[in-house]
Parts: structure tokens; C-alpha cells; sequence
């Protein structure tokens, strides 16, 4: 396969293709004699691996910890267990770090008048400030 059937069949663009190779995340594809790429089964699936893993949150550096695993015949699914269970505990995380700020955000707005005066209670908590309306800087 030429790098565009690859790229159709994985739903990654050319140049992310290109890009994990030039990182290595990839086995680097047979070239002809024309020098153009020719990818395998194996290029293929690596490469959905890392579309994949990359859309549900795993770094690259992740990402080249999984595909060693996925090239480990040796492997036990308790350490891939082990690092997506890792993964899900750092989302958590991220979802109430989010829901804190998504709190914060709606309690500004509901303390701001939202009208014509200068006084303006989210710049104020924002800008740490205490002081009198009407505050410009």
C-alpha cells in the first residue's frame, strides 16, 4: 500500500503517518525503487494503534510504551490493564480539574451584574483585586 491508501484506511493524514515515522513510533515501511513507501499489515495496524491510542488521551511517549507491547510477544494484559487503568485515573482527574473551573466560571458570572457600570466582579476575582468599583488598573 502507498502511503494515501494508508492514510484512507487509517484515518490519520499523510503527514501524521509521516510524523510517527520520523519519531519511530512506527516500523519504517519497504521503499521502491522509486523511493516512494510501501506499507505492510504490520505499518497498518501500528498505525491504528497509535490513531487510536492517541484518541482516547495516551501521550507519545504512551504511545511508544503500547506499541512496544504490542510488539512484545511476551506481553501480559496486566501491564497494558495497568497503564490504561493509569490513563482513566489521569482523565478522572482532568474531568474534575475541569468541573472546579467550570464551577469557578459560573459563580463569576452569576456574581456580575452584567450591565453598563465599570465594576466588574469577574476581572476583580480574576485580577485578585479587592478594591472599590470603578477599578481600571
Amino acid at each position: 500500500m502507498n502511503i494515501s491508501e494508508v492514510a484512507k484506511k487509517t484515518g490519520l493524514s499523510s503527514k501524521a503517518i509521516r510524523f510517527y515515522e520520523e519519531k519511530g513510533l512506527v516500523t519504517p515501511p519497504l521503499r521502491g525503487e522509486n523511493g516512494y513507501r510501501h506499507y505492510a499489515a504490520t505499518q497498518l495496524e501500528e498505525l491504528t494503534l497509535l490513531r487510536q491510542a492517541r484518541q482516547v488521551g495516551f501521550t507519545l511517549e504512551e504511545c511508544r510504551e503500547l506499541m512496544a507491547l504490542f510488539h512484545d510477544e511476551h506481553r501480559h494484559s496486566a501491564e497494558v490493564k495497568q497503564r490504561t487503568l493509569q490513563k482513566v485515573a489521569e482523565i478522572e482527574s482532568h474531568i474534575r480539574d475541569l468541573q472546579a473551573m467550570r464551577d469557578r466560571l459560573a459563580a463569576l458570572a452569576q456574581a456580575c451584574p452584567g450591565d453598563d457600570s465599570a465594576d466588574c466582579p469577574i476581572i476583580n476575582d480574576l485580577a485578585g483585586c479587592c478594591r472599590g468599583a470603578g477599578h481600571r488598573g
